[in-house]
């Protein structure tokens, strides 16, 4: 994840001086121009998310998705091959508070719901029911999903994200 030892930037704040430093910088890349974000992260969720779907037909790619870690924005951009890869890790540093805040409680929500969905994947596997295990990678495949949506708005210039309650009524918990 991130060097915990690094500190930590001041929070930016649309219009001042750091913001449009960055804006300028970013200028004619992939960067939405008013968050700074960069949509390539959300494939390190849709890569998994495809696994997820898959299990039902082909069980032993659980294996697979059971290797899938959970991957910070800046560690996602240094493993990139995306030619604005350098740019991405600057530029998060720079994300106005408004929608850092909101993005990495999203990216956390879609990290704990990755785990809990293949752990319950899994369990289904052991009981056999493959009906049941069909439902559940059909249905949380779709809540994943919906939270990569909420990221994906948040990149592109909304400040909402999911209340905690709202994820718990899609999982039925």
């Amino acid at each position: 994840m991130n060097d915990s030892s690094a500190p930590t930037p001041a929070p930016v704040e649309i219009g001042d001086a750091t913001y449009e430093a960055m804006r300028a910088k970013i200028e004619g890349s992939n960067l939405d121009p008013t968050t700074f974000l960069a949509t390539d992260y959300l494939n390190h969720f849709n890569e998994v998310v495809m696994l997820l779907e898959m299990i039902p037909d082909m069980p032993e790619i659980l294996e697979e998705a059971k290797e899938w870690q959970p991957k910070a924005y800046k560690d996602h951009f240094v493993d990139s091959t995306i030619a604005d890869k350098d740019i991405a890790i600057e530029a998060y540093d720079a994300v106005p508070e408004i929608y850092k805040q909101p993005f990495e409680t999203t990216i956390g929500q879609i990290n704990r719901t990755i785990g809990s969905a293949i752990a319950t994947l899994e369990r289904d596997l052991e009981s056999g029911n493959t009906d049941l295990l069909r439902e559940n990678a059909t249905s949380l495949s779709r809540i994943i999903q919906r939270l990569m949506d909420t990221a994906s708005a948040i990149i592109h210039g909304s400040a909402e994200t999911l209340a905690q309650s709202e994820i718990d009524n899609l999982l039925g918990s």
